[in-house]
């Protein structure tokens, strides 16, 4: 460039990757050379691997040593990095019609299918997509067809019901930082999330907040120009309703603070237990609403839930059981679990790495746990049949052991345990010999193909997977994607007791998109008695935080340490595991 660079941007590694990948995607929108799109992906992917300080490679212009970032795309790069932007971004951006990113969330519908319905047929919007499709415009074009049509509106359905929710994850990160900058402020004397991120759902509509001020007007104010707010729907002295840059909307009540404890529970609902709690007031004479409550027409003062709760005869109820599925019955009865938490986890399952088609390499997987204060970790790379993730092969495995020896004598007490993310076939077969197979100290069975089964079929697939002798534990038991790919349909009862049968682990997958065992099933399978292993799939060192997102559904579907292979020690975990290789073929439970 003309200029030495003298002072850089805020732009992270991170974001350099999304604007790469952003890049290549809409090349693909554009219908430019495939080869072009792919260099973008590959730019991404390698750096996204780099292990160095990325901002002083471009510093010291060493960029472009990197492989797969040529002078083109090295150049593009220090453009963002000095000055956070990228007038070729810009223009890509400006060149494709904006509703084709949009169109891109449609299941089905790829790159080159959005740029030839754009060619043939000018749509640039998901609502002239969804117009053409009614008309039948898409039967008769080259590529598509009726069936491609009827998938295309039924992704459009989808489409609009995603629209509408956030993840749990995306959410939460808008939700914190309104919270941190409520909490600094000097009016508000109490304050907390509230609604269905309260709860842990797995995905949500809207942010609820709930403060207790003696200056509401000045607060309402106050929040109502937070730098995070692109506009206002509603202000009073007691609700303001605004939407967030991000596209999400929140909502912030603001109560006297004896009120509050009672606005707390109101607000963090469900409806559902809302309901049940104030049938439980009535039948004691009582009434129960987001003011107070009531004895006739004594309010009766309570400092928090807790007191409300012991006034209707029951214990604490966590937010995250506030579902009306049994949680006032068992509370009655004592029968509450002590929910498990992130103090109780030693070891993280389900961890890719390099080897395969995780960013970093082993020994940074490994530091980053330990820094965790994790006691162990499982290794657990693709399998072979999943090539397109660089799955590994015999000679690939017995590297990575050697390394995994290696490591466990120089990290002692730190033990890492040698596993692998075998594909379960179309048969029900995993995709290693047996003599393979026996060489890992745990063995994920895991789908990545073959999606759309019979119910019947698939079920009998998963069922014959927990079966085999080598089967350790069964990986994001539904396949499903968080508003953006339905399940698999599949009998999950009938998979849960198949795996209480043969004493085999269930995953609950923490990635925020899947959250995969839900946590509806994770009730199911604590009756059956069946352990469930609550596991980051880590494709990188920051990855392995998400651990924290499954332990939120965890305790949603009422789990327990003791309910949690991972909550076992670094001793207990070995000896489990021992255990499992050596009587493999054992049902453990009968129905």
């Amino acid at each position: 460039m003309g200029k030495e660079m003298t002072s850089f941007s805020a732009v992270t590694k991170e974001t350099v990757i999304k604007i790469l990948e952003e890049i290549a995607v809409l090349l693909e929108l554009s219908g430019e050379n495939p080869f072009k799109s792919r260099a973008y992906q590959n730019a991404a992917r390698n750096l996204e691997k780099l292990d160095i300080d990325f901002i002083n490679l471009v510093k010291e212009k060493k960029l472009s040593e990197v492989k797969g970032i040529g002078e083109a795309i090295n150049k593009k790069i220090e453009e963002l990095v000095e000055t956070g932007k990228l007038a070729y971004l810009e223009s890509l951006r400006s060149s494709i019609p904006s509703g084709h990113m949009e169109m891109l969330k449609i299941a089905g519908l790829g790159s080159k299918k959005i740029h030839a319905l754009y060619e043939q047929l000018g749509i640039k919007t998901v609502g002239e997509l969804e117009y053409a499709c009614h008309e039948n415009r898409l039967v008769e074009l080259q590529g598509f067809g009726k069936k491609t049509q009827d998938n295309i509106l039924a992704g459009i359905e989808k489409l609009k019901l995603y629209s509408q929710r956030r993840l749990y994850a995306e959410a939460a990160t808008d939700a914190r930082a309104l919270f941190s900058m409520l909490t600094d402020n000097k009016d508000v004397s109490r304050v907390s999330l509230a609604g269905s991120l309260r709860r842990s759902a797995e995905t949500v509509k809207d942010i609820d907040i709930v403060a207790s001020s003696a200056a509401a007007e000045r607060l309402a104010g106050y929040f109502a120009s937070l730098p995070q707010v692109a506009g206002v729907s509603a202000k009073g002295i007691t609700k303001v309703s605004v939407t967030l840059q991000t596209g999400i909307n929140a909502d912030l009540r603001i109560v006297a603070d004896q009120e509050f404890p009672h606005a707390l529970l109101h607000f963090t609902g469900s409806k559902e237990h809302n309901t049940a709690l104030r049938g439980r007031a009535k039948d004691r004479g009582l009434k129960i609403n987001e003011y107070g409550l009531w004895r006739g027409e004594e309010n009766i003062v309570c400092q928090s839930e807790e007191e409300i709760f012991s006034h209707l005869n029951l214990p604490y109820i966590p937010p995250e059981l506030r579902e009306n599925m049994g949680e006032m019955e068992a509370a009655e009865k004592g029968n509450l679990p002590v929910l498990v938490n992130e103090k109780d986890i030693r070891g993280i399952f389900h961890v890719h790495t390099n080897f395969s088609d995780g960013a970093h390499t082993l020994e940074s997987m490994v530091g980053a746990a330990r820094k965790m204060g994790m006691q162990y970790i499982g290794i657990s790379d693709h399998s072979q049949s999943a090539y397109y993730a660089g799955g590994l092969k015999r000679e690939e495995i017995e590297k990575q052991h050697n390394i995994i020896d290696e490591l466990n004598k120089n990290n002692a007490p730190f033990y890492i345990f040698k596993g692998i993310e075998s594909d379960i076939l179309t048969d029900g077969s995993l995709d290693y010999t047996d003599d393979i197979l026996r060489s890992f100290d745990f063995v994920i069975a895991a789908i990545h193909s073959g999606f759309n089964m019979p119910e019947e079929e698939m079920t009998q697939r998963i069922k014959k997977a927990l079966q085999n002798e080598y089967t350790t534990m069964l990986a994001h038991p539904t396949g499903r994607l968080l508003l953006a790919r339905e399940p698999y349909v599949v009998n999950i009862a009938e998979i849960i007791d198949m795996a209480a049968l043969y004493g085999k682990v269930l995953e609950l997958n923490a990635n925020p998109q899947r959250l995969d065992l839900d946590w509806r099933n994770c009730i199911y399978a604590r009756k059956r008695r069946v352990k469930i292993a609550i596991n980051p799939d880590a494709h990188s060192t920051t990855g392995l935080a998400d651990i924290s997102f499954g332990i939120k559904i965890a305790r949603k579907g009422w789990l327990a340490a003791g309910d949690c292979l991972n909550c076992l020690s670094l001793d207990e975990m070995k000896k489990y595991l021992s255990s499992k290789k050596n009587n493999k073929s054992e049902v453990l439970y009968e129905h």
